[in-house]
This record gives C-alpha cells, structure tokens and sequence, in this order.
C-alpha cells in the first residue's frame, strides 16, 4: 500500500508557499540522494521543476544495463491561488508523482530495491493560471509544454508512465484510474497486455482504458483539441508513453478543490510501482516491438506528428 505516502504527499502540497525546494527536502530526507530543482519562468509566472532519481540494483546510474522507467505527474498547478483557495484536482498528477518517489525511498530503506532505475519527474506550481475549456475550464501553466517536457522527459527513460487528472471530460466516466493506448514516436498502438494484467491486479476491477485520439499526441500550441496534456511526454520522445489517468464519473474541473481523492491517486502510484518492479525484470511490454517494426516497414514513420506541423502555432 501507498496511502500513507499519498497523504504526506498531499500534506506537503496543499500550501501556498509550498515549493519544489521544499518537496526535494522531503524526498532527500527518505534517502533519495539524487534529486534536482529546477526554476522555470514563463509568461505567466514560473514553476518548479522536481526530478528524482531511484537507482536500481543494476540499474545505469550504477553502470548496469537494465531498463529504466521514467514516472511523470502531469499538471498545469498544483493551485489556482489567488482564484481558489487550497488544491486543486489538478494536482492529482504531482501528488502521484511526489508519492511514488516516496515509497519508493521508503522500499529501497526497507531493503526492497528494484532492478532498474525509476526517474520520476513533476512540477510544482501552486499560483497557475486557469483557461477556458470546454466541458469544464482547465488548469494553465505557467510556462508551455515545450518547456517542462524539456526537464521532465529524460532520454535515459526507456518507457514512460505519465500521471494525470483526467476528470474534465465525458468519455471515461468511472472514478479511479485508466490506462491509454501506448504511445510512440507517432504512432498510438494497441493497449499493452502486461499492463492492464497489473492495472486489473492493483484495482480488483475490469481495467478500464483511456480513450485517446491522434490530436492527443500532438503538441499543444497547434491549435488543435486535446483531451489533456497526459499524452504531451510523447511528443518529446520515441520511448514509449502510457497515460495513467485519475478519473471520475462526472466532469470535475481541473481548478476545482476539495475534488482530489486519496484512494484514487493511490491506485496510480500502486499501479507505478507494480509496472516499475516488471519492467526491470523485462516481465512488462509496453508494446510489440516486433509488430512495432512491422508496421514501420509497412507505413513508415509517423514522427511528423510530433511537431507542430504545418503553419503558425498558438500560444
């Protein structure tokens, strides 16, 4: 179980003066050495950028060889001060990101180490902008997109895992969590196996998939509609990505507070920590490599998708 290091996580989130210094204070006193801060500035304020670094026992900060997974909680902010008072829902995704850092620690000191490397990377803004969405207004960030994938995704990420609220929508209407299809360089392939065996083993349910569309792996800034920015790591890599998503049965604004559920976030850290204990042990696909190159043989190359495209991008 993780509920104990989802409620510290909360804990030390639901603050107004909380910052990324403060959050890789807490995650070096568990005993992870390597965590770094980062300040972004952007148009709208700035944000602080957290990256930790679980090392595995052959894991290639200690010079192995085994795979490492990279673990992102995506968010616009953590709050929406001075609009709203408190957290928000849309914080669901560093809150998941900050607790699975932290029973990892709390694993390796009990003895517990995996065989790879677990990089887990969020952000942590508590004065986000908000910005008109519909169904329900969305949380904005205070830098773009571009910007955090540039800290959060790491090329020593084999496969990703991106967390993030996704209840601002009507088409997955079940609370807990949901997996997408995966994600890769282009293209959205079929749903991993091994992935919703552990998605059914850590919620005791029918797992329940994310519905995602090709608009969803193209950048923001292009104009086009995205259901949120869970699958926006993919655009910055040809690693990988599935979303882990927070859901709900109704939809739940991103800036709205007293919305985030314990129970729920825990559910995503349990389910990271279940793929990061597989994939080292290389008992976790995210997809089909051999179909993977099959298709490329066949259709080619989809990383135009990637990029912004054709024409002027948005702000």
């Amino acid at each position: 179980m993780a509920l104990k290091q989802v409620l510290e996580a909360i804990e030390l989130l639901d603050s107004a003066r909380v910052t990324g210094a403060a959050v890789a204070d807490g995650l070096r006193e568990r005993g992870l050495a390597d965590v770094r801060v980062q300040t972004l500035k952007g148009p709208r304020g700035h944000t602080d950028a957290v990256r930790a670094l679980v090392p595995g026992r052959r894991g290639k900060a200690r010079g192995g060889r085994v795979r490492t997974l990279g673990v992102i909680g995506r968010l616009g902010g953590i709050g929406a001060r001075p609009e709203m008072i408190g957290l928000v829902s849309d914080a669901d995704g560093a809150v998941a990101a900050v607790a699975t850092a932290l029973k990892l620690a709390d694993m390796q000191n009990a003895g517990d180490l995996l065989a790879g490397d677990v990089i887990v990377a969020t952000h942590i803004c508590p004065h986000a902008p908000t910005r008109p969405h519909t169904p329900v207004p969305f949380m904005g960030s205070p830098v773009e997109t571009a910007a955090l994938n540039a800290v959060e995704v790491d090329q020593a990420m084999d496969a990703i895992l991106s967390i993030d609220t996704t209840k601002g929508n009507r088409i997955c209407n079940r609370r807990g969590i949901a997996i997408s299809p995966t994600a890769k360089a282009g293209w959205v392939l079929r749903v991993s196996d091994d992935l919703l065996d552990i998605l059914q083993n850590v919620t005791g349910r029918l797992p329940v998939v994310l519905p995602i569309t090709t608009q969803d792996i193209t950048p923001y800034g292009n104009g086009l509609y995205h259901l949120n920015s869970i699958m926006q790591p993919a655009t910055a890599t040809t690693a990988p990505v599935v979303g882990v998503a927070v859901t709900a049965e109704t939809a739940v604004p991103g800036c709205a507070t007293g919305a985030s559920h314990a129970v729920d976030i825990e559910l995503a850290v349990r389910f990271c920590i279940e793929v990061a204990k597989r994939f080292g042990r290389k008992t976790c696909a995210f997809y089909d490599e051999a179909e993977f190159a099959r298709i490329l043989a066949r259709y080619g190359p989809l990383t135009r998708l990637q990029g912004l495209g054709k024409g002027r991008a948005k702000a």
